[in-house]
């Protein structure tokens, strides 16, 4: 979550939540799921959580396209730099269908 939602407020969006980053790792670390960094590529090339796909949320087009390609019915597991980007990936994503979207607090610098 990005400081300005902190001070400001955010409405929660059915369907995703928020994980402090040991839930977060706790949770991927269970088996094989559907984790993924949604920075650019220069960001994901820099370092990236072990398992993740990259979808580059600034992406307009493949955005979409690539995450048609997940099952929506099984949790996505996403992040970003700081929480933000991934934050507003999260809500297109459950506009999009999908139904169970967990968010990494702080995003990649929580890591």
């Amino acid at each position: 979550m990005s400081l300005l939602n902190l001070l400001f407020g955010s409405k929660p969006v059915e369907g995703v939540s928020i994980l402090d980053r040991n839930s977060f790792a706790n949770a991927i670390a269970k088996g094989k799921v559907q984790l993924v960094d949604v920075r650019t590529k220069r960001e994901y090339n820099a370092g990236h959580i072990k398992g993740a796909i990259n979808i580059d949320f600034f992406d307009r087009f493949n955005f979409n396209q690539l995450f048609e390609k997940l099952d929506k019915n099984k949790p996505v597991y996403i992040y970003c730099q700081s929480g933000n980007r991934s934050q507003n990936a999260a809500k297109k994503l459950v506009k999009m269908g999908f139904t169970n979207v967990l968010d990494l607090r702080g995003g990649f610098m929580a890591w």
